[in-house]
């Protein structure tokens, strides 16, 4: 399925974009630990994970049939989103992707993103081991129909 059928693929787009640089560990060292230009950072990711979805305050079931084709990627989504923002909170939103990283829970995290993206891509008939879109790209994605 096309990732724009569902109503709401804006938001779709940048969760997914989150998801997926928050997922991949090649990604992270060679584009944020390189800081590398046109990808944002860590914090750029958890912000366009959260910013319009609020899933910071309340589950993705909300979402179902909105962002999310099932409960399945809800709460796959679910998961995910409280793994980072559990590493947020204890190294603060504005720490640098180093503090991320090395963080003891980081793994699990990279690991829920993982399967969430992987999930979303999938399901979108996409490839979930292309390399993560730049924000350029993704602005340009969510522009057009």
């Amino acid at each position: 399925m096309p990732l724009n059928d569902m109503p709401w693929w804006r938001w779709r787009t940048q969760v997914r974009s989150a998801l997926h640089m928050l997922s991949d560990p090649v990604f992270q060292r060679e584009t944020w630990l390189a800081r590398r230009e046109g990808y944002g950072d860590v914090t750029d990711a958890v912000y366009r994970l959260v910013e319009d979805t609020w899933l910071d305050n309340w589950s993705a079931e909300k979402y179902v049939g909105t962002i999310f084709r099932d409960s399945n990627e809800a709460a796959l989504v679910d998961v995910a989103v409280l793994r980072v923002l559990r590493i947020m909170h204890q190294v603060g939103a504005d720490a640098d992707v180093v503090s991320y990283v090395e963080h003891h829970g980081w793994p699990e995290a990279v690991r829920a993103c993982r399967e969430a993206h992987a999930t979303l891509a999938l399901n979108d008939g996409e490839d979930p081991d292309a390399p993560p879109r730049s924000l350029d790209v993704l602005r340009i994605m969510t522009r057009s129909a």
